[in-house]
């Protein structure tokens, strides 16, 4: 599937997302760079929402907007679109996403004919939602989603460390034509931290955004910075590749993920 703005643009490759402390002139910054979708996991992220309700009312058609809900329950999920609706002063959202859709998930609650991507479905049907997706850590679940044919965009994790991904979900993504939203491309952060038993060079958050982006699956990552001047620098060093092959990030890469078993990639299913 080709996933666009309204008016045809592709997305850029790299997006905005909401950080809970990121200042309103992110979005102005993001705009001027380039930088056509936003995405936010709920209204709470007031920064990106009150910087990128001035834009959409005259950008419209050229900016990608994507939220979604950890709701399941098909009031609540009404009760959210039109909130969001409301508060961006808009009729449509461009992509709407079932978050988190963990191993705990009763799957007839997602892929039934009454469930959580039925809704979906049907709001794109009307015209309220231009794409459906799901977002998902779990490798098993995101190829379930995949093979459904119910979604049109996967938001998943991929990144120097979490690589697994390579193996079955990614490689079934392009079978199907499900473009890759992928997501945590920093690992939080902790990538740029290094490690006390690696002495090569320490990514900086353009190296993590160019690992994701180099496989042919993943359409899009995004960046959530604080502050504009952050935005800047990553997207200053995205124009300057670094030299370290991807080889060596991948060796990286296995180093910090380790076995998979402490708490930070455990309380992630």
């Amino acid at each position: 599937m080709s996933v666009a703005t309204t008016d045809g643009s592709p997305l850029s490759p790299l997006g905005l997302s909401g950080n809970p402390d990121m200042t309103s002139d992110c979005v102005d910054a993001a705009a001027g760079a380039g930088i056509n979708w936003f995405f936010f996991y709920d209204t709470t992220f007031t920064g990106l929402i009150e910087g990128l309700v001035p834009l959409l009312h005259t950008e419209r058609d050229h900016l990608f907007v994507a939220t979604g809900s950890e709701s399941r329950a098909p009031r609540a999920l009404e009760r959210y679109l039109n909130e969001v609706c409301l508060r961006l002063g808009v009729d449509v959202i461009d992509l709407f996403l079932a978050e988190y859709v963990n191993p705990k998930d009763d799957m007839n609650t997602l892929l039934g004919d009454d469930g959580v991507l039925a809704l979906l479905a049907d709001w794109k049907r009307r015209g309220r939602i231009r794409y459906t997706g799901a977002s998902v850590h779990n490798r098993d679940l995101a190829v379930q989603l995949v093979q459904s044919g119910k979604i049109d965009v996967l938001m998943h994790r991929y990144n120097m460390a979490h690589r697994k991904s390579e193996e079955r979900v990614l490689p079934e993504a392009r079978r199907a034509g499900v473009p890759v939203l992928g997501f945590t491309a920093t690992r939080w952060g902790t990538l740029m931290e290094g490690h006390p038993e690696w002495d090569g060079s320490v990514p900086d958050a353009a190296d993590c955004y160019r690992f994701v982006l180099e496989h042919p699956a993943v359409m899009a990552t995004f960046t959530a910075p604080v502050t504009a001047n952050q935005l800047r620098d990553n997207l200053a060093a995205m124009g300057n590749p670094s030299a370290t092959p991807r080889e060596e990030w991948e060796r990286y890469g296995t180093l910090v993920y380790g076995e998979g078993r402490d708490p930070f990639e455990t309380d992630w299913p």
